[in-house]
């Protein structure tokens, strides 16, 4: 390599170092030269509306943000947590330092320490909250050559969501994020949207929530008067529409499933007392501990929910089938106990019943040939067949009338003259149609006690399912409240 080479070399690593270093120092001594003598950051910047005399106006701040995530949403203390990157931009004319096309560069970075006047901005619905500071603060204060300042932070917040539960767990949720500046009014400082994408959203945020679905995001205002002045005040909306695979899979299902499995005692015999005590009363107590989890992740509120709703239904269900085997049973021991005391009683035997009924080895007389005119009591047969001894003979006594043909078979006829003419010829059309007729035949046993099971196995299942259709009618159709 010649010589000239050489120092041909040398000269340009010269001026690139020496260029490097005046570039450097220039932003160095354009900074002490904005924030030095005759700038105060603690007095707000004049506005940009030359038009008004004095000020100009207030400060036009354009705010945009982009959030992050969005977890913990709590239901109990109606709060959510959010992480963000917050941004404001504002004209601080102070600080203008160039013009388009000169050799100034384009905009300046402050580090820590370098102070300037900024935004008192606050988030009203705020609980807690802090900034990023690892590993570096996460804070950029970027200043252009025009006095335009962009300011970005990360941070993290409690934001409060009062919440209505009214249709809970089907409901949806709106929460918002108020931004208002805390000292200076709207005179002073006026919040806009930036004009394109004012709210940024992470990738992957609608679907990462684990209990809700972030539907839709909105902005408006929300300029608020308190007794110091009217202040700007910006409002991101957000609707969370609460899952409902979760509740579907550990609530609604197994409930549906304890009501079920309390039906089964209909199909038990009467006399299986401890297998449908036992079932009536484990069902019963499992839906209990069900509805308890359940409400303990919820706040005490004064109104009625959805699943409040739900779970009423079911414990009822559950207890009703508890209170039918009572039924049974109390039926059963009544039947017993009538049936045994009227075994015990010889001389005088009472039946109440819709139809003639004869006791087997006896001679009946005087009958109608049509027997549905003794069911409706319109016969005019006699009412009591009596066999009676008298003076050491046998005498047969009929509505008061002895008959002196001594009929050994003919030992009693008891016809119940209670529903005699009380019964209407609609009541025998009405009985003789076919799915009544079919439904008589069906329930047309003896004992009282398996007819009660008999109409439970039918009544309770179609009971819940008209029920079921009521309830998702309803509640399956909610729409978000209006942000107030």
């Amino acid at each position: 390599m010649s010589l000239r080479s050489l120092l041909n070399i040398l000269l340009i690593v010269a001026f690139w170092i020496v260029g490097g270093n005046c570039d450097a120092s220039s932003d160095t001594e354009i900074i002490k030269k904005l924030l030095g003598k005759g700038y105060d950051w603690r007095v707000r910047p004049p506005g940009i509306n030359l038009t008004i005399p004095g000020t100009h106006g207030a400060v036009i701040v354009y705010v945009n943000m982009l959030i992050r995530s969005i977890s913990k949403i709590d239901d109990v203390n109606m709060e959510y947590s959010v992480q963000l990157t917050f941004r404001e931009e504002w004209v601080d004319g102070r600080l203008a330092y160039g013009f388009p096309g000169d050799s100034t560069p384009d905009f300046l970075i402050l580090t820590a320490g370098q102070q300037i006047w900024m935004p008192d901005s606050f988030f009203q619905n705020e609980k807690q909250a802090h900034k990023h500071d690892i590993d570096k603060p996460n804070v950029l204060i970027r200043i252009h050559r025009d006095g335009r300042i962009l300011y970005s932070v990360r941070i993290s917040m409690v934001l409060s969501c009062p919440m209505h539960l009214q249709y809970y767990p089907m409901d949806v949720q709106t929460c918002l994020i108020d931004l208002a500046s805390y000292a200076y009014t709207e005179n002073d400082i006026e919040y806009r949207w930036k004009k394109t994408d004012p709210v940024q959203l992470k990738k992957g945020l609608h679907s990462s929530l684990p209990s809700f679905e972030l539907n839709n995001v909105d902005t408006t205002l929300c300029t608020s008067k308190t007794n110091t002045g009217t202040y700007s005040c910006l409002r991101t909306v957000l609707e969370l529409r609460r899952q409902f695979s979760y509740y579907l899979l550990q609530l609604y299902i197994p409930s549906t499933m304890l009501v079920i499995v309390s039906w089964v005692s209909f199909w038990l015999d009467r006399g299986a007392v401890p297998a449908r005590v036992t079932l009536g009363v484990t069902t019963l107590l499992t839906m209990t501990t069900q509805a308890s989890g359940i409400n303990a992740k919820l706040p005490p509120v004064s109104y009625t929910k959805a699943i409040d709703v739900w779970i009423g239904a079911c414990l009822t269900f559950i207890f009703g089938a508890l209170l039918e085997f009572a039924w049974v049973t109390y039926i059963s021991s009544r039947s017993f106990y009538k049936r045994n005391k009227n075994c015990s009683s010889r001389n005088s035997l009472l039946i109440e019943t819709k139809q003639a009924l004869i006791i087997p080895n006896t001679v009946v007389a005087q009958f109608p040939e049509h027997p549905e005119e003794v069911e409706m009591g319109l016969a005019q047969a006699p009412d009591v067949w009596i066999r009676q001894s008298g003076n050491g003979k046998t005498v047969s006594r009929v509505n008061g009338h002895i008959n002196h043909n001594n009929d050994e078979a003919a030992e009693l006829i008891i016809f119940d003259a209670k529903h005699k003419n009380r019964r209407f010829v609609w009541w025998t059309n009405f009985r003789n149609i076919r799915l009544i007729r079919w439904i008589r035949n069906r329930l047309n046993v003896d004992d009282n006690a398996k007819r009660a099971d008999l109409i439970s196995r039918v009544l309770f299942p179609t009971l819940f399912v008209c029920f079921n259709f009521v309830y998702w009618t309803k509640y399956s159709q909610y729409h978000a409240p209006e942000a107030k």
